[in-house]
């Protein structure tokens, strides 16, 4: 039996990157899974039912309340519950390094409406159904740059902190109601979408492979361990917390 056998999960921006990575390990681990995102999610259905599992694909915005219901919504449909949460979804790859006062405001205020909005959306419908069960579990995606402080990327590191904060507010709401809130801080991970960057290795994913303790580049499959734990009833005493995963760049 996987960790997660029977479970329910909601993966924001799961049609690919880390998103998919995460998706692909739970329900390996037994758990059905939506994968929700803006583009299709379809690729990532077919893989995890070809190797057995069950998922479905429920396109959403999560910067947008109707978009975040009817996501819940058709999960419930699907799979008759909702058990997990996974905040995953955020805009990162296509945004450039810029001073502070260089961003433009729209590209400010879309960033927050996706990563900060969305999370709190995403949140509030789904919790609307765990209260239901008085069980649940949500894990929030942050980055390990904002215990450092790293230049050039406040309008995504500011959103990042929020999230954070969103994670140590709602677990004392609604811890009464079994519900668990946690969040994974990664370090810069070479997924398929990070890749793609030209100019990664001059924006920061050198000096912190330098500044590692652990000398390598940090990989999707470094995190799916954390994601499958908090999901599972191996964290049911665990709420309030980030893991941190970064090789050791970071300490707190």
């Amino acid at each position: 039996m996987g960790r997660v056998e029977g479970r329910v999960a909601i993966v924001t921006g799961a049609a690919q990157g880390l998103g998919a990575t995460y998706a692909r390990a739970l329900a390996a681990e037994g758990a059905k899974v939506a994968i929700a995102d803006r583009d299709s999610g379809a690729a990532v259905v077919e893989e995890i039912k070809a190797a057995g599992g069950d998922a479905i694909d429920v396109p959403t915005d999560v910067s947008q309340e109707d978009a975040t219901l009817e996501m819940v919504a058709k999960t419930v449909e699907a799979f008759g519950k909702l058990d997990v949460l996974v905040n995953n979804a955020a805009i990162f790859t296509a945004v450039e390094r810029k001073g502070f006062d260089e961003i433009p405001v729209e590209e400010w205020d879309l960033m927050h409406a996706v990563n900060v909005r969305g999370t709190w959306l995403c949140c509030r419908a789904a919790v609307a159904e765990m209260r239901k069960q008085q069980y649940g579990k949500i894990i929030n995606i942050s980055t390990s740059r904002i215990f450092q402080g790293v230049p050039f990327f406040l309008h995504y590191d500011s959103t990042k902190g929020a999230v954070l904060a969103i994670t140590r507010s709602l677990c004392k709401e609604v811890g009464d109601d079994g519900i668990r809130v946690n969040c994974i801080a990664p370090g810069s991970t070479m997924s398929e979408n990070v890749l793609k960057r030209t100019n990664w290795k001059g924006s920061g994913a050198a000096v912190q492979l330098a500044n590692r303790m652990i000398k390598r580049e940090e990989l999707p499959e470094d995190l799916v361990g954390a994601v499958v734990f908090l999901s599972s009833a191996e964290s049911d005493f665990v709420t309030g917390q980030t893991m941190l995963i970064d090789g050791g760049v970071s300490t707190h």
